[in-house]
């Protein structure tokens, strides 16, 4: 944000107070602040300090940056500056919603109060500068509070927006039921009811539309530099046009993904692969190739059930009417494409037949004797680089918004504690969860071609080794660990209790895998009996904050018994049948102890098909997840984002 954009900050502030906010003390400090720009420029004018090769009109550059408050002087103090004493200002205040913010606030913080106990301090400044607060407001500060200026004036044009619809629909409520009235009754009332209706105050008050004219043109003026094309970009964004591109290229590559799975599965039955014998565990070449093979496969399989299961979510919200693009913050105006079911099942195809293809390509070179070549090794590792490169390509293809957007929430969720949790951040690391055996084969694949192992055919380093075994153990607690940390910050910024008893559910998670990771290193009596006791405390936590909270079923004072009153499926059997769904799938970890073998297949593949069945569950308890949250949105009327203001008030003595 430059020095002349900084003048604005006071008509903005204005307008909001305006629109927004109805507290009189408050509109009294905002409306107050283009009268402190008048008086300053009035100040100027009488008595100008220009500097050598400055202007006055600088110098009011410098005095507003340095104060970084407005407010109203005193009504005798016409002489002031902005930042004189006995008053009431207000102060820029950033949330500190990000490390660089929250260091930042720190910062000031530690100034103010080094500022207060230096001997003969003042807090408020002189017109000539002397003793004055030391401190001011950067332009980075100045840059953030215009972005937290601009998403309030998008969010309030939303919301005037849907006012407008609202009454718009209401009206048309009014005229069906007029029409149905003199249908049913044969008496022509609709010219004499309609005509009071449309003199009504709801019908006839065009304080919405002119309230958008408004904030459209402050908008255009102060945000898009009187572009009025890319203001409407914020305010009114479009919508992408449907292409049958899609769904034909949708089509082609599930039926190539078809083809090469039924020639991958063929193939290698034939090599008798992905089977258990009873010497050793399996044939030499079935074992080298497992080593390789099934956790690339594996890896991607997991990740790509998960998207599949997620588009097939985001039909069904969309069939259900959940605002899911609402409670994600995935809208156009938000600065990007936004992903759509055909989008998300395209991207599942594609990819799905794309590892297909190299996988079927690497079986091949396998079964013709090069399996010993370390080019032949690197296929598998080629294509997992390719995967990462594509995610992170700078180039505007193949979704750049969606992508970059996904590497945020990432990031927010791996430094959980230093960033403000927001609806899409804990969903997403719900997600990582049941993702763990994914995150596994990544830091053995990781391992495997990193450390070399992939030339020397050495498979057993990366398994054997001591601190890479512990690493992949570790792994196996992360994403249980983001989400406490989550947790615990959302308890820090909104002080509910309700957050640290959620902190609790993955912490006996925890304990679970700890328990787990005891019994496999020493299978003895007193490590299953710890094992069956934490796992079954840990899956009662879980299914409780299933159904009670995440869903909120099981209320015994509903309509709908041992339901919730307002259901968006109308057969309610299907809510009884998905608890009990989700209770058998949540005793997955009973395979730990039964050791359960499914005729002549691998122990790994047994051990896939149970780790998809968890990521099948994920995918069941999503649906009812967003369910819930869009009814408690609408029970709360909240259409809209609530963007806090980046200032408050406060007294100068």
């Amino acid at each position: 944000m430059t020095l002349e954009k900084a003048e604005f900050l006071p008509s903005i502030i204005q307008s909001i107070s305006s629109l927004l906010l109805k507290d009189e003390s408050t509109r009294y400090a905002m409306t107050s602040a283009a009268d402190t720009d008048q008086l300053n420029e009035q100040e100027t004018t009488t008595t100008p300090t220009k500097t050598p090769g400055g202007t006055a009109h600088e110098d009011h550059h410098q005095d507003l940056e340095g104060s970084g408050t407005f407010g109203r002087p005193e009504p005798k103090s016409l002489g002031r500056s902005a930042s004189g004493c006995g008053r009431k200002s207000l102060k820029i205040s950033i949330p500190p919603t990000n490390p660089s913010r929250t260091i930042a606030t720190l910062t000031d913080i530690l100034r103010d109060e080094l500022a207060a106990a230096q001997p003969g301090s003042k807090k408020c400044s002189n017109p000539d500068g002397s003793a004055g607060r030391q401190g001011g407001v950067s332009k980075t500060k100045l840059r953030r509070a215009e972005k937290m200026i601009r998403g309030a004036f998008v969010e309030l044009y939303k919301g005037l927006g849907y006012l407008a619809t609202y009454r718009n629909l209401n009206m048309m409520a009014f005229v069906k039921i007029l029409k149905k009235f003199e249908k049913i009754t044969g008496k022509q009332a609709l010219a004499v009811y309609l005509k009071v209706v449309e003199s009504s105050y709801f019908n006839s008050s065009e304080e919405a539309l002119k309230l958008m004219d408004e904030v459209e043109d402050i908008f255009v003026r102060h945000f898009a530099g009187d572009n009025r094309r890319k203001a409407m970009k914020y305010l009114k964004p479009a919508q992408r046009e449907e292409s049958h591109a899609v769904p034909f290229l949708t089509g082609l590559a599930t039926g190539c993904f078809a083809a090469l799975v039924v020639g991958y599965c063929v193939t290698s039955r034939t090599a008798g692969l992905y089977l258990y014998t009873a010497a050793g565990g399996g044939s030499g070449e079935s074992a080298r190739y497992m080593e390789t093979a099934y956790p690339v496969l594996s890896m991607f399989a997991l990740l790509f059930l998960h998207l599949l299961l997620y588009g097939c979510n985001m039909v069904a919200w969309r069939r259900c009417r959940v605002n899911y693009g609402f409670i994600f913050g995935s809208s156009p105006a938000a600065g990007g494409e936004e992903l759509r079911p055909r989008d998300v099942f395209l991207a599942c195809a594609a990819s799905m037949a794309a590892v297909a293809g190299v996988m079927f390509a690497h079986l091949a070179l396998v079964l013709r004797g090069y399996h010993a070549s370390p080019h032949a090794q690197a296929i598998p590792g080629f294509l997992l680089l390719a995967f990462l490169l594509l995610l992170f390509c700078p180039l505007n293809v193949v979704y750049r918004s969606s992508r970059f957007r996904f590497l945020r929430i990432l990031r927010n969720i791996v430094l959980s504690p230093l960033y403000k949790v927001v609806m899409v951040d804990f969903f997403m690391a719900d997600q990582l969860c049941s993702q763990v055996p994914m995150l596994r084969s990544m830091e053995y694949l990781a391992c495997y071609y990193i450390s070399g192992s992939y030339r020397t055919q050495d498979h057993g380093f990366c398994i054997n080794t001591k601190h890479i075994r512990d690493l992949a153990y570790a792994v196996s607690f992360l994403p249980y660990y983001w989400r406490a940390m989550q947790c615990a910050r959302r308890w820090f910024d909104e002080g509910d209790t309700n957050h640290l008893v959620n902190l609790g559910k993955y912490v006996s998670a925890m304990l679970a895998a700890g328990a787990k990771v005891a019994y496999e290193k020493d299978e003895s009596l007193a490590s299953l009996a710890l094992l069956v006791a934490v796992s079954s405390t840990a899956t009662v936590y879980q299914l409780y904050w299933d159904f009670v909270k995440d869903w909120g079923l099981l209320q015994p004072n509903s309509k709908n018994p041992w339901l919730r009153n307002d259901l968006i499926l109308k057969r309610k059997y299907i809510y009884y049948l998905s608890m009990g769904l989700n209770l058998v799938l949540r005793l997955a970890w009973l395979q730990t102890v039964i050791h359960p073998n499914f005729g002549s297949l691998d122990s790994r593949v047994t051990s896939f098909l149970l780790a998809a069945l968890e990521v099948i569950r994920r995918g069941h308890w999503n649906f009812y997840r967003l369910e819930n949250e869009h009814l408690n949105n609408a029970g709360k009327f909240r259409a809209v984002n609530t963007v806090p203001l980046p200032f408050h008030e406060e007294d100068e003595d």
